[in-house]
């Protein structure tokens, strides 16, 4: 995706350019939604607990510690509208929901996870940075 600084930007961009062109700096951008949805604290760790395995609502509901579920529900369905994550219902009694990633929600994880992956191998920097500034 490209970004464009929007002081650049012509005043009115129709909406298909904007979503061909990616301009996430311009206040009018639809994919700023996509970039919340995908970065909310939910959204990341939703897309790294479904990296390896397709789970139903329970299970990953365990697998994320502190989620609610309403806030699951909301998250899985807004994944779901972007394409990022498939919902499975079997036709059973009782029901039976499994969620996996999408093609496309492996190519954003993969994304995801590398932030990730540097927040928790730099925590201990940010934390004594956190600790420096509460102490002056």
């Amino acid at each position: 995706m490209k970004i464009i600084e929007s002081p650049n930007l012509p005043d009115t961009i129709s909406f298909p350019e904007q979503v061909r062109r990616g301009e996430l700096l311009n206040v009018d951008c639809p994919s700023r939604e996509v970039l919340k949805r995908v970065t909310s604290r939910w959204g990341v760790l939703v897309l790294i607990a479904l990296s390896n395995e397709t789970l139903r609502f329970s299970a990953l509901r365990r697998k994320i510690g502190g989620v609610s579920e309403k806030m699951l529900a909301q998250t899985l369905q807004n994944l779901e509208e972007d394409g990022f994550v498939e919902r499975i219902a079997y036709p059973v009694v009782p029901p039976h929901v499994e969620y996996k990633l999408t093609s496309l929600g492996k190519e954003v994880q993969e994304q995801v996870e590398g932030l990730a992956l540097w927040l928790e191998e730099n925590f201990h920097r940010i934390m004594a940075k956190r600790q420096q500034q509460a102490a002056s």
